[in-house]
């Protein structure tokens, strides 16, 4: 295995040739099913139906496990589909095939016409059922979403990312992408807090007012429990909320460098490798270079791979 490579081809083959627990972490958003025609014969997410799209996903993410170190993390943005319409098909970069052939694809996925197929969702349970631990469903919050025509429905303004892992103890520091608190006021003492709440702080118990209110919300009974304000800020949470900043150069499905650069900074050890296997226009490798990690790509689609060593290139001048 070549590091701060990109190959060209197939992911599930190449991956083949990679040695066994090689791999720090892996960050990738593969292709959205029958969302995008990327041009590429054998190209993921042109599948007759999302059951068999799910399966050959998790098919390719069983060899991800294998190449993946125990201490390992992957983090997969995956978004959703209509099914039996076109929206979302009708921008001027999507195929012909896809524009004339939507329809007849979702109809064979035997789910009801306009209904969501529900597969982020999907695709997370059969990673379950083929053992990884699913750890977190982050919700991406897109700022400045693409506005939308549809009168029927909301504007969909969020995408998911998984963060799945081989092991229950792994690589994650949370220190390195804490958020500073917004105010720098004082936190009182455990005995201060216990008296605000009711406690008897004597004998470490509470009014019967803060004990009926103990047992229905699961408020700790023991001052010593209370919350303390870590110095180095605060777990960012499972919701980011991000502006997407377009790339002009690239395909349309480029993600944005703020949502990787925080999964890159906790999931991986600095030196360490991150995986894309569908590296597209190469901004998980731009990433990764930009914080002390080397990087790994696969790429089926030569244009991308041009368009990605452009970057690093820029990347290296600059």
């Amino acid at each position: 295995m070549k590091r701060n490579h990109i190959y060209n081809g197939d992911a599930l083959e190449i991956l083949k040739t990679f040695p066994d627990e090689s791999i720090d972490c892996v960050v990738t958003s593969p292709p959205y099913w029958a969302l995008r025609d990327y041009g590429v014969e054998g190209q993921l997410g042109l599948e007759p139906t999302f059951q068999e799209y799910v399966d050959k996903l998790c098919t390719i993410f069983d060899e991800v496990k294998r190449v993946l170190r125990k201490t390992g993390t992957v983090w997969v943005n995956l978004g959703d589909t209509y099914s039996g319409n076109k929206e979302g098909k009708t921008d001027n970069k999507v195929s012909d095939y896809l524009k004339d052939n939507s329809q007849g694809i979702s109809k064979k996925a035997t789910i009801t016409e306009k209904c969501l197929c529900q597969i982020p969702s999907r695709f997370a349970i059969e990673m379950c059922n083929r053992g990884w631990i699913l750890r977190n469903t982050i919700i991406w919050h897109k700022k400045n979403a693409m506005p939308s025509s549809v009168l029927d429905r909301f504007t969909n303004k969020y995408e998911q990312v998984f963060l799945f892992t081989k092991l229950k103890r792994y690589y994650f520091d949370i220190d390195s992408v804490r958020i500073p608190f917004e105010t720098n006021e004082h936190r009182p003492d455990g005995n201060t807090r216990a008296r605000e709440k009711g406690y008897n702080t004597k004998l470490g118990t509470k009014t019967r007012k803060q004990e009926e209110q103990a047992k229905q919300f699961g408020i700790p009974t023991n001052p010593e429990t209370e919350y303390q304000r870590n110095p180095l800020g605060k777990n960012p949470g499972d919701v980011w909320i991000l502006t997407s900043v377009p790339f002009s150069d690239a395909h349309f499905a480029v993600y944005p460098e703020k949502l990787i650069a925080p999964m890159i900074r906790a999931g991986c050890p600095e030196n360490g490798i991150v995986l894309d296997p569908f590296m597209g226009s190469g901004t998980t490798a731009v990433v990764a270079r930009q914080l002390g990690r080397q990087y790994v790509g696969i790429e089926l689609n030569e244009d991308y791979i041009k368009l990605a060593e452009k970057r690093l290139a820029q990347q290296v001048l600059l």
